[in-house]
């Protein structure tokens, strides 16, 4: 029961100051005062619906309330009564009226849906407002055994906290709009509060862990730069250095590498795993899809080819393996003997996907564990992979997701940050453009050149097809599904052309296929969801039309434009969007003018909201947290209570409370 208190009203309506009959206006949320002078109910003539009309008057003027489907309501209300009604006001048949509106009788003592703030929640089919303000109003009422506060006196005071109880009190049923305020400030502190604590514990901790410190060898890393086709950028190298400085030391790097699309975030990865291998240690590295794993394991074996580094190659799904030992061609093995090679210490490097944390994979000598868009990976995983007890690997964890720093404080409160927020010198500006259906005729010709040209492109839609359920709703029958739209163009738009289709419910090995093959031209155009927007280099391809586009976060939307523009030519991105809305139009066109990731996720938090920001729903954090966290103030000062807390008494052994809340709490996101 205690859990609907925190079924949190996400606005109010204001119904405090009462007004006169006859000074209402159309369209105003209002509350009167006033006698009940005729009840009435009928059914309507045209649809049959049962009414229930109520006539009150004040002093100034009478006026009409109707009620819908309600007939109980003509035996509850008795003319002579005096009632209290609040909603919103509209023109009918017989002048100015209320519909469905709240109403309370004059001599009820305690009013909950008329003439002051009304808490206004989330409401799904069958569950109103009024009956969650009326439920949750008796629930208020056994407060004191049902609710502990969490909070040491201290930091309430420290911070001009409401007490946990008031809080909850005053966020549903405020006395003001400042006390409203403070309950809110109250509960997003403590919500980030905890989240910040969860995270700077688990950094304290793995401090203590010990790892293998990897010395600098600064002869090596020339050597490497050298056979590099261009020059680092400078801040490529700052991550770098940040990243060898970590690997030296004997504690467990717990590092994020942060970069634009395009910004190279592999070569500062795989400096870093160089840099161990030559110190006679093992890399293990791990991508989230097999497609994007066996580029890196292209790409790694390509950028190690001078160094005679032997490198392995592991997925799910296949019952052969690659290694190779560089310069000599790639040699397929079996899973057996390439996990002996792993064990024994012979694979110097080990791509894969998640498989490579399965129990039988074991690492003889382990010091580098490399993650690609999976932030989390905790001290037991890593743990997992290394044959040797006692001794964490290091940490490097890449996106290409920028995060807005309130986001990174509290989401990465555990992990280091270096950013690349530089694009290597020469590369050309992606041409973007928000396309209105007008204009697709003459969109459809211009890419229709650009393959002409030897060209390719890629049509991303929202999803891979259309459930039957949705067919019968307009706004989501129109969205573009990737089985229909390769039909449609194929047909319709580009006969002449070679389309595939790829989406997250075909086998690995089939998307592996329609990759390959599209990486050597023999298909020019590749429809899609956006199981496109995270690694995928083919520097031939120079358009990617974006359907639907107003569906994707900005941070998203960045992120598939970052597909193209990966080679010499020229590169567009056409965002298709049917959206009136003025809100839309303005994220997108914040997209067109800006190449910058970092500030489009700025743009994204201030514009969405952070539970939109690249899916960050996935932390299982309600939306009232998320929104908290826009916030910096807040999340400096509960980050810097968080430290204090930890500082005093690492074990929070004095105050009791604040651990079993923080165990919940770890239990219930996922934070790892």
């Amino acid at each position: 029961m205690g859990e609907l208190l925190f079924h949190l009203p996400h606005r109010y309506e204001d119904f405090s100051k009462t007004k006169e009959i006859s000074s209402l206006k159309a369209g105003e949320n209002a509350t009167i005062r006033g006698r009940v002078r005729a009840v009435e109910k009928g059914r309507t003539s045209r649809k049959n619906i049962s009414y229930t009309q109520v006539i009150i008057e004040d002093s100034s003027s009478p006026i009409s309330a109707i009620w819908f489907n309600q007939p109980y309501l003509a035996r509850s209300i008795k003319k002579g009564e005096s009632l209290i009604v609040s909603g919103k006001t509209s023109y009918g048949n017989q002048g100015l009226q209320f519909i469905n509106p709240s109403f309370e009788k004059e001599e009820k003592k305690e009013r909950i849906h008329t003439g002051k703030l009304v808490s206004v929640y989330p409401e799904t089919e069958g569950l109103s407002s009024k009956w969650l303000r009326f439920i949750i109003r008796e629930v208020v009422k056994e407060i004191d055994s049902l609710i502990k506060e969490t909070l040491p006196k201290e930091i309430i005071e420290e911070n001009d906290l409401l007490p946990l109880k008031n809080a909850l009190e005053q966020i549903h049923f405020p006395s003001s709009k400042k006390i409203a305020k403070k309950a809110r400030e109250r509960l997003s502190f403590e919500r980030i509060f905890f989240l910040q604590l969860s995270f700077l514990k688990k950094r304290m901790e793995l401090s203590k862990e010990k790892a293998i410190p990897i010395e600098t060898d600064i002869d090596l890393i020339k050597r490497f730069l050298s056979t590099l086709p261009f020059s680092l950028t400078n801040a490529q190298k700052k991550a770098s250095w940040q990243i060898l400085k970590d690997l030296e030391r004997s504690r467990p790097m717990n590092r994020l590498l942060e970069g634009d699309v395009g910004s190279g975030k592999t070569i500062v990865a795989a400096l870093a795993a160089l840099l161990s291998i030559k110190k006679g240690y093992q890399v293990a590295f791990m991508a989230p899809t097999e497609i994007l794993a066996e580029q890196h394991f292209k790409e790694i074996s390509k950028l190690f080819r001078d160094f005679q580094v032997e490198i392995g190659f592991l997925t799910g799904k296949k019952d052969k393996f690659r290694s190779k030992k560089l310069k000599n061609e790639f040699i397929e093995i079996s899973r057996k003997k390439l996990m002996e090679k792993v064990e024994k210490g012979e694979m110097d490097i080990l791509i894969g996907t998640h498989a490579l944390i399965q129990d039988k994979v074991k690492f003889e000598k382990l010091a580098l564990v490399i993650v690609d868009e999976q932030h989390r990976f905790g001290v037991e995983q890593r743990a997992k992979l290394c044959k040797e007890k006692g001794v964490i690997p290091h940490l490097l964890s890449m996106t290409a997701t920028p995060i807005p720093r309130t986001l990174a404080l509290t989401l990465y409160g555990d992990l280091d940050i270096s950013i690349i927020d530089e694009l290597p010198k020469g590369r050309k500006k992606i041409e973007t453009k928000v396309i209105k259906e007008k204009e697709r005729k003459e969109t459809y010709a211009f890419v229709k050149e650009e393959i002409k040209k030897g060209r390719q492109a890629f049509v991303i839609c929202p999803r891979i097809e259309t459930p039957e359920e949705d067919k019968k709703d307009s706004v989501w029958a129109d969205l573009k599904a990737v089985t229909k739209e390769k039909e449609r163009l194929e047909k319709e738009i580009f006969p002449e052309f070679k389309i595939e289709m790829i989406h997250g419910k075909m086998t690995p090995t089939e998307k592996g296929k329609i990759m390959e093959d599209f990486k050597l031209g023999k298909t020019d155009i590749l429809v899609s969801t956006s199981v496109l927007e995270v690694g995928i280099d083919v520097p031939n391809v120079s358009v990617v039309i974006i359907e639907g586009a107003e569906m994707f976060g900005l941070a998203q939307l960045h992120q598939i434009r970052g597909r193209v523009g990966r080679g010499e030519h020229q590169s567009y991105c056409f965002l298709f969007t049917d959206s009136k809305s003025q809100k839309t139009r303005n994220r997108l066109k914040a997209l067109t003018t800006s190449e910058n990731g970092f500030e489009l996720s700025e743009k994204d938090l201030e514009l969405r909201g952070p539970g939109d920001l690249s899916g960050k729903r996935q932390w299982g954090i309600a939306d009232f947290t998320m929104e908290a966290l826009k916030d910096i103030r807040l999340v400096e000062k509960t980050r810097n209570t968080a430290k204090d807390i930890l500082r005093k008494d690492p074990s929070l052994k004095d105050y009791p409370l604040v651990k079993k809340k923080l165990g919940s709490v770890e239990n219930k996101f996922h934070l790892e």
